[in-house]
């Protein structure tokens, strides 16, 4: 039996969404957002057309300053009432009421915001030494990163009725693509024996001690999303060719430039990112799963024995009450401020944790808006990976709440640091855990748990990227069918796994089911980025504690308002050296050999 029953794991917390509106139904919800429509057009009848006139004269930066407050002010209402709408979606997107609360509101908020369009792309036509000059003292001195930020658009922005256009079919194209995704997936029921279960315990169940559990749970997915493969084609298809359309109307050059963009980030320091973990294929994956298959007394380990727990290794099932605990006890080890504001999250109904039908799979923190608190998301069941992903989205949520005073535009942090926090948090408790274990075998499986987890997130989210890459690249030369999209993915799984991994019938399937490269197009190697990063980072903490603390919160109070590159200086790092990368993959490769050297 593979997934604990609800009773063993003792109450799981439901978030309280009422912290933002009641209801549906709620009066303030929908006076918030008839407030929200009538504030853009009263700001698109005062300034569009006039930006240029405020940035002149006596007292214009006092007077560009009131305009983006007043911006960032309707940009942090308009949120609050889109992050309603998406949280409640998320806890049951195959809700037919909720789907459309979802979609109206979408709609409203997107025909709204249209009209705030002009006011970044009217600032982007100032002359920048002037505006430069404007921002380098006073009151508009506070907006500086945000006009600095919004000014690497400057290049790829359109002229505004283009720009509304896009903006306003985002509904009927690229959103509704997403949302039809969304709820297909919440949809799948795959067939185990006499059960039918939904994606996240099926997946669960590839985690379970038999072999004959995990191998079931593959064949189901495999068998569901081979039937519903032609959707997901399609998909794949649309939305691929929607981001080739814009990033040849805008100028992008590169199939991920946009999102380097995004992230601000070079592109070659993501390349240099992808050819160091690429080159540690054979030292990372390739030893680690030869090593794993041994230890199963296997030539080979079948995908579905990948992530499989060791043999003789203890089967732990962690009682919501544990996973709170160690996580918290882990946070108060490090910082007792980092332990205080995860505990927000349990005492205020900020999370929402059990397994339920039509929930969004996976797992997420949503920042929603300064005004107001994150919430997290996930479907817990128990398992040591489960206590890691409550660590993980924990992080995220401490990284927002202390972005949050830099308001709506400067609080969201770019992607190359989105990750620290929460892969930090991850090693913080496993660290805790390792550190209250004696028992060698616990110990090893523990250990090899996290090396898994690594990879999964470095060299699996790099085969991932370059999957991408592979896929947006071909769909430039016409429409794929799933045939060729899979054998994309195929092509990009047995490189990146190694041989001691047997890909077998089904596999080729499951690029379908992974929602980033529908909603966030080249976002994983952010978690690459991340995770190797805060091996890096924990170094440094390790090596020389003193005023590491102050530093650290110093970087996640920063949110979106400094480059990267600033923010991890007083640390001595510099993702920019060619030689950074290997600082965070040796300690991956060390935990491989602390393995090898306990099997001898």
């Amino acid at each position: 039996m593979a997934t604990p029953a609800a009773a063993d794991l003792g109450p799981l917390p439901e978030w309280n969404l009422a912290d933002l509106y009641s209801g549906m139904d709620s009066p303030d919800f929908r006076a918030d957002l008839e407030r929200g429509v009538a504030l853009c057009k009263d700001f698109a009848a005062e300034f569009r057309g006039r930006v240029a006139a405020l940035a002149a004269g006596p007292d214009a930066g006092m007077r560009l300053s009131a305009a983006i407050a007043r911006y960032e002010a309707i940009e942090d209402l308009l949120g609050r009432v889109m992050s309603y709408a998406g949280l409640l979606y998320a806890g049951d997107t195959t809700d037919a009421a909720r789907a459309k609360f979802y979609g109206d509101a979408q709609e409203k908020v997107t025909e709204a915001s249209s009209d705030l369009l002009f006011f970044t792309l009217e600032l982007n036509r100032l002359d920048d030494a002037a505006l430069d000059g404007l921002a380098a003292e006073g009151q508009l001195a506070h907006w500086r990163p945000w006009l600095e930020d919004i000014r690497r658009e400057k290049p790829f922005q359109l002229d505004d009725r283009l720009e509304q256009l896009f903006h306003e079919k985002s509904v009927t194209g690229r959103s509704a693509w997403n949302r039809l995704f969304d709820e297909t997936i919440a949809g799948l029921r795959f067939k185990i024996g006499e059960e039918e279960l939904t994606l996240e315990p099926t997946l669960t169940r590839m985690q379970d001690k038999d072999e004959r559990v995990r191998k079931g749970a593959a064949e189901a997915v495999a068998a569901t999303l081979g039937e519903n493969l032609r959707v997901f084609a399609l998909i794949t298809n649309t939305l691929a060719k929607d981001k080739e359309i814009s990033d040849r109307w805008r100028g992008f050059s590169d199939v991920a430039a946009s999102r380097h963009l995004a992230n601000r980030v070079e592109p070659e320091v993501i390349e240099a990112l992808v050819s160091a973990v690429t080159a540690a294929y054979p030292r990372l994956s390739h030893r680690y799963y030869r090593l794993k298959a041994r230890w199963f007394g296997k030539e080979a380990l079948d995908h579905w024995d990948r992530n499989a727990p060791l043999p003789q290794s203890p089967t732990r099932v962690y009682p919501w009450r544990d996973a709170r605990g160690l996580v918290l006890e882990a946070y108060a080890g490090f910082s007792p401020k980092m332990a205080d504001i995860a505990q927000r999250f349990f005492d205020e109904r900020w999370i929402d944790a059990p397994v339920r039908p039509g929930k969004a799979p996976g797992a997420f923190a949503h920042p929603t808006v300064p005004s107001s608190h994150p919430y997290v998301l996930l479907n817990y069941q128990g398992k040591p990976r489960d206590v890691m992903t409550l660590a993980h989205e924990l992080g995220h949520g401490v990284h927002q709440v202390l972005a949050a005073p830099n308001g709506a535009l400067m609080a969201p942090t770019p992607l190359t640091l989105a990750e620290t926090a929460s892969v930090f948090g991850e090693m913080l408790t496993f660290r805790k855990l390792m550190a209250a274990t004696s028992d060698p075998i616990e110990k090893r499986a523990m250990l090899a748990s996290k090396v898994e987890d690594m990879l999964n997130t470095v060299v699996r989210q790099i085969a991932f990227y370059s999957f991408e890459r592979k896929l947006h690249l071909a769909r430039r030369e016409g429409e794929l069918t799933a045939e060729q999209i899979s054998e994309l993915w195929m092509s990009v799984q047995g490189e990146s796994l190694g041989p001691a991994i047997r890909l077998g019938p089904g596999y080729e399937t499951f690029w379908a089911y992974i929602p980033h490269f529908v909603h966030s197009p080249f976002y994983v190697y952010a978690y690459a980025f991340g995770d190797c990063l805060v091996n890096s980072l924990y170094g440094v903490y390790e090596k020389a504690a003193d005023g590491f603390v102050e530093r650290y919160f110093a970087l996640l109070s920063a949110g979106g308002s400094k480059p990267y590159g600033e923010l991890l200086t007083p640390f001595g790092l510099d993702a920019r050296d060619p030689g950074f990368w290997a600082i965070g993959l040796a300690m991956i490769e060390g935990m491989i050999e602390e393995l090898e050297q306990g099997e001898a």
